[in-house]
């Protein structure tokens, strides 16, 4: 599903912008329009996905996600793909904030961070393998009378098709639902992650709740500005590299690398903080990555090798401390009315950076891109303060519940939060 940053930007380096005419800022908006109904669908979808069960609703969503990107490969005009880029946001607004929902109700805190780590990885295998796909498809211009960028978008939309039909099959419901469980197992499992079982229906009281709570904000803010760089490099990296004087194929070859870089960290990270049971110093450990990144690529201007391990650096920083994040803050919430709420919370508010993002590197600020790594660094410095203010409130938040922990004052089955 992340696919849809990675084709679109593999795409606008192909013809689609001479082929449908795109001028000044409309890239960006095409790129923008897809967040719109992403950001607002986001827990609507999440409270649907209770009623649904997780296999149809997360498999509808990915189905739904393919037909789409399959006809934006025959969009002839601008307002075609802002059509086709708004349906796509539309469809994508359930999965990923729908599957950290499911993946966190599943599993105990002190082995979560491997499970969602895993799921996050499925960014980096997409961004990989949309950056060797388009390195491929670039030589298909003209069959069949397509251009390259119509291939990109039409086998990848086939290939998530059938990805939805697989999920439908595949994807469990939540313990209390699955029909592959007996009932003395459906409890086991239940009682193992915490007695997370499914709650009665979410009404608006619990949304205003979840709210007057400062450590959702907080969460929400770490999340919005570490998206900031993950889309910027998700979208424009492609972009960067070409314009150090590659040709297309080159280019796509490129933004493998950096790709592979963060996937292998990302899986060192999820391990050493399982068995560690530490979340912070891994995202601190990443966040000084991506400035470190950052940093070269706002002084270097020359020397391509450098600027290179730069944009490594900002992947292998911003995914490794984005996986480790997640899992922080939607294992610390408690049970399935919090997890339904502050997941879509998180995601939904989180990538009203990608709104940033999409207008951070503009045509006119290339080569040097100044403005757009300042941009980045900042976030950073920002989702860095962020991660600080939560884990002190959560420190609050413990405090405040050891002192009164008679069972009448405190939530049934509530559990301390994890604050390192």
């Amino acid at each position: 599903m992340y696919g849809s940053s990675v084709n679109i930007a593999n795409a606008l380096t192909m013809n689609l912008p001479k082929d449908l005419g795109l001028v000044n800022m409309q890239q960006n908006i095409a790129l923008t329009i897809f967040f719109v109904p992403y950001i607002l669908f986001e827990i609507p979808s999440n409270l649907l996905m209770k009623r649904f069960r997780p296999h149809v609703w997360l498999s509808g969503c990915i189905g739904a996600f393919g037909i789409v990107m399959l006809a934006q490969g025959f969009v002839s005009s601008y307002s075609g793909l802002l059509t086709t880029r708004c349906f796509l946001g539309l469809a994508e607004a359930g999965v990923f904030p729908g599957s950290f929902y499911l993946i966190s109700i599943w599993y105990k805190r002190e082995e979560s961070q491997q499970r969602f780590t895993l799921y996050w990885c499925s960014v980096l295998v997409a961004s990989a393998f949309g950056g060797l796909l388009a390195s491929a498809i670039a030589k298909m211009d003209g069959i069949c009378g397509l251009s390259n960028w119509q291939w990109v978008f039409i086998l990848e939309g086939i290939m998530t098709i059938l990805i939805s039909i697989a999920a439908f099959f595949l994807v469990s419901d939540f313990p209390e639902e699955a029909k592959w469980l007996t009932e003395e197992e459906r409890r086991f499992v239940i009682a193992r992650a915490g007695g997370n079982a499914k709650s009665q229906p979410i009404t608006s009281r619990d949304v205003v709740a979840f709210f007057q709570d400062f450590k959702n904000i907080f969460g929400g803010i770490m999340y919005l500005t570490l998206v900031i760089p993950v889309y910027s490099f998700a979208y424009f990296t492609p972009t960067i590299i070409k314009t150090y004087g590659y040709s297309t194929v080159q280019t796509q070859l490129r933004t493998v690398p950096p790709v592979a870089a963060a996937l292998v960290l990302c899986l060192i990270t999820a391990y050493l903080s399982d068995r560690s049971r530490l979340r912070t110093p891994f995202i601190a450990f990443g966040l000084s990555l991506a400035i470190a990144g950052l940093a070269i690529l706002i002084t270097v201007h020359h020397a391509f090798s450098a600027k290179y391990a730069g944009i490594c650096l900002i992947s292998m920083g911003t995914f490794s401390a984005g996986a480790v994040i997640v899992c922080w803050y939607i294992m610390n919430l408690q049970g399935h009315t919090e997890r339904s709420i502050g997941s879509a919370w998180m995601i939904g508010f989180g990538n009203a950076g990608g709104i940033v993002a999409t207008f951070s590197f503009l045509a006119k600020d290339a080569p040097l891109y100044q403005t757009g790594y300042s941009i980045c660094m900042g976030a950073m410095c920002v989702c860095a303060f962020a991660a600080f203010a939560y884990g002190v409130l959560a420190w609050r938040g413990n405090k405040r519940f050891k002192a009164g922990m008679a069972p009448e004052t405190q939530p049934r089955k509530r559990v301390l939060l994890q604050i390192w």
